[in-house]
């Protein structure tokens, strides 16, 4: 593994990410797989002051507690990860799975139940975050079966994805360089925010949205590696119309394909898929808040320029859209709670457009200036 891009990473999300500050109490979740990353971040927490914490999961973890774990450990919730979200100063999230089908063949409603259990341990992170108690991001060490799922070699791979964040070699100044995406996107959000109506029209949407009195956040490399997104929590009541998303939807490694929502008043009234259709309608019945809205976005980074079967990097691919089923950021004004946050991406560059108050705002993947 080049070291050069490690140190980069690193000091990116520990310097300008999270901005460790002397006392801070840092949780570093990781499989074992992401070593590597996790002693660069663990000394530069070091040095600047901060108090590491290791959370490490073992690779087969998720597939022998679904196999073995009885209802009373599916409903408990997770000690460690709790105290964190509910005292820690900083959480660095590395997704290194080395087993990406982990609730293949499992019954949807234990995947569900088990969601419900963490979600305890989650919402704290997002409330206390809008609060400014807590900072938070959650980025990946590529691993081969990252690598196998997007249709790439690892080393094919292991450039794609450092490229994406931006902390290959080509770039000289990761965080110069995410600072400069801050200020385009803010751009945008300025012309936005204040407004009321949204309406996606093209070949695979026609959804009508509000987002008066919400505001939307410009995702720079602060709480996601990758990064390049704007996104906000539409009205709750608001949605209607129709979407067919172009993409999988991967949720807790179960992938649906050709899902269609229906919205009446903001809740999905009808939610059809090709493949596992009971695990999206399981999905979709988790709570009162499974079935409406927590987030809308735009992604806007181009260097993903392909469908890698993760969200981590599909929902920034510019040229889309993405929505969220479930639970909502707090600090955009979303009052939706759920214990699932299930993104949902649509390509926009084909005959596509958004319209802001009834003008045209963004056209066929770009923004119009």
């Amino acid at each position: 593994m080049n070291t050069l891009r490690l140190e980069k990473m690193a000091r990116t999300i520990v310097d300008y990410s999270v901005a460790v500050n002397p006392g801070d109490r840092v949780v570093i979740e990781a499989t074992t797989a992401a070593e590597p990353v996790v002693e660069h971040i663990y000394r530069r927490v070091l040095e600047r002051g901060g108090h590491p914490h290791l959370l490490f999961s073992m690779p087969q973890q998720d597939r022998i507690f679904y196999q073995v774990a009885s209802n009373d450990q599916l409903d408990f919730i997770p000690t460690f990860h709790k105290l964190a979200a509910d005292q820690f100063d900083v959480r660095i999230r590395l997704y290194s799975e080395t087993i990406l089908n982990a609730t293949e063949g499992v019954d949807p409603s234990r995947v569900s139940r088990r969601m419900k259990a963490i979600s305890a341990a989650q919402q704290p992170i997002l409330d206390r975050s809008a609060a400014g108690k807590m900072r938070w991001i959650s980025t990946m060490y590529p691993t081969a079966a990252y690598a196998e799922q997007a249709g790439m070699s690892l080393e094919e791979y292991l450039d794609f994805a450092f490229r994406a964040c931006h902390v290959d070699e080509q770039t000289p100044d990761p965080v110069a360089f995410w600072r400069q995406v801050e200020e385009n996107q803010n751009r945008y959000i300025k012309r936005i925010e204040g407004h009321d109506r949204v309406q996606l029209r093209g070949p695979n949407v026609d959804l009508t949205l509000s987002i008066k009195g919400r505001k939307f956040n410009n995702s720079c490399g602060h709480h996601n590696l990758p990064d390049g997104e704007i996104y906000t929590g539409p009205v709750e009541d608001s949605v209607n119309g129709w979407v067919r998303f172009t993409y999988p939807a991967i949720y807790s490694g179960t992938m649906v394909e050709g899902v269609e929502l229906t919205f009446e008043k903001g809740r999905v009234a009808k939610a059809s898929a090709r493949a596992n259709q009971a695990f999206l309608m399981k999905m979709v019945d988790t709570d009162v808040g499974s079935r409406y809205l927590g987030e809308f976005a735009i992604g806007t980074n181009f260097e993903i320029n392909r469908f890698t079967r993760n969200i981590l990097f599909d929902e920034k691919i510019g040229g889309t859209f993405h929505i969220a089923l479930g639970t909502g950021y707090p600090e955009t004004g979303s009052k939706n709670r759920s214990a699932i946050h299930w993104d949902m991406i649509c390509d926009m560059r084909t005959d596509s457009e958004i319209l802001i108050d009834g003008e045209v705002f963004y056209r066929n993947g770009q923004f119009i200036e």
